[in-house]
């Protein structure tokens, strides 16, 4: 069968990555708010560091209910379609955001306020459990198979996006606000502005047609009644490769932009805004690196790509504490540029491989159920876990050993997972319908 008319990819690009941009904001903004300010705002009777690490289990919370999410947004994503699950989600993620902003601090209701933060904080990681897929898939199964890496890496080019937004307003307010003010009210204007950011977004999405490849598969077979538990049957072992490659690359990405905020001001005793202008800067490279890397993969496929970043990663990682160790700027951000470009290689094609591994009657609850799981098992405890080895041991060496450990994870389950570049998402669809009908 021939490949999609790519007439309409250029609104579907648009639409997933403001999308998942504002998705991405709005969770990395409660990272950023976790590591500088959330343990005087909820948690001021502990010491600084154990109120930091009660922020990120806070933190880690969101992504126990990304799997969650991510299982109802497949489940009627699969059966129904891609946009009205996204529009569901953004609108909940933006409304959670706005909520945080509002909740009065410890001081005001005591134990309330961190209870209150952890039941919106679930909204959130239930919102964006079911957004990553369905902004992949409204690309992936529109763009040629020539392009699709590339194509496809714009709904990753939104995590950069988000960081920027996010971190670049927490920075202003940080700035130019005294210490008081910035805990006192300066933090919550990032998240009361998503009001305004959430509201483009449904906009765009509502302009979005249907996945072609979902429509004609609904013609063909009609929608499936159980995708998840056809996906359980028929591919559990592709959504555990999903979770080994996925998890390494949380686990870096995390330790760069979030611990990093914590470890900076907290043990080198350097101003928060050196953090936070390293994050800005490897955020604005990464706009770049996701796509080029993704291209690359189009060349040269998704596994060696994935390979290279990951080889890259763990060499990065012996000299990444000593660049943050001298203090100096300049070398901080050079060790977080370093780091997130290794970094790149393995997200950028994420998208396009995790979307071309499932078949199309069950692929938005596999992509969404693969991609959720592996952040419970990286990024939710990746900032905890780091804050605790360095607490424990007072050293960064244990701190290496841990992301070491889950990058050469990534190594070994791209070795074993199948080269995906090139194929027909549309092709496929058809074979699972031949064999559903047999």
């Amino acid at each position: 069968m021939s490949e999609p008319a790519p007439a309409p990819i250029g609104r579907a690009i648009l639409g997933s990555l403001v999308g998942t941009s504002l998705e991405w904001y709005d969770f990395f903004l409660y990272g950023s708010a976790a590591a500088l300010v959330f343990n005087e705002v909820f948690f001021p009777s502990f010491d600084p560091l154990t109120g930091t690490l009660l922020s990120f289990l806070t933190f880690a919370i969101g992504f126990l209910a990304r799997p969650v999410g991510g299982i109802l947004a497949g489940h009627y994503g699969d059966r129904f379609g891609r946009k009205k699950i996204l529009l569901f989600t953004v609108s909940l993620m933006g409304g959670s955001t706005v909520a945080i902003g509002l909740i009065p601090s410890y001081a005001v209701i005591g134990v309330a306020a961190p209870i209150l933060l952890i039941l919106v904080r679930l909204a959130q990681g239930f919102a964006l459990g079911g957004e990553w897929a369905g902004g992949a898939l409204m690309i992936a199964e529109r763009a040629p198979s020539a392009r699709r890496g590339y194509l496809t890496s714009f709904v990753q080019v939104g995590v950069p996006i988000g960081t920027l937004l996010s971190t670049a307003l927490l920075y202003l307010m940080s700035g130019t606000l005294s210490r008081d003010a910035f805990v006192h009210w300066g933090w919550r204007v990032p998240f009361l502005v998503s009001v305004v950011v959430v509201l483009i977004g449904v906009y765009i999405r509502r302009r979005v047609g249907e996945s072609p490849v979902f429509t004609e598969l609904k013609e063909e077979a009609g929608d499936s009644r159980a995708p998840l538990l056809t996906l359980l049957k028929t591919q559990p072992w592709d959504v555990l490769r999903v979770i080994g490659i996925r998890a390494g690359a949380d686990i870096v990405y995390y330790l760069l932009v979030t611990f990093l905020l914590t470890y900076v001001t907290t043990t080198l005793g350097l101003p928060r805004g050196v953090g936070l202008l390293a994050t800005l800067i490897g955020a604005g490279m990464q706009l770049f690196t996701y796509p080029a890397f993704a291209a690359l993969s189009d060349r040269y496929g998704r596994k060696g790509v994935t390979i290279f970043g990951a080889a890259g990663a763990i060499a990065w990682m012996f000299v990444f504490f000593p660049l943050v160790d001298t203090k100096s700027t300049g070398l901080i951000v050079l060790a977080v540029l370093g780091g997130l470009f290794f970094h790149s290689a393995m997200y950028g094609v994420q998208a396009s491989w995790i979307c071309e591994l499932f078949d199309a009657r069950h692929r938005y609850s596999g992509a969404s159920l693969g991609y959720q799981l592996s952040g419970i098992v990286g990024g939710s405890l990746a900032p905890t876990i780091a804050v605790a080895l360095l607490g424990i041991s007072d050293s960064t060496v244990p701190v290496v050993a841990y992301v070491c450990a889950a990058l050469a994870l990534v190594l070994v389950t791209a070795l074993l997972t199948r080269e995906t570049q090139g194929g027909s998402l549309r092709e496929t669809s058809v074979a699972e319908t031949a064999r559903s009908a047999s």
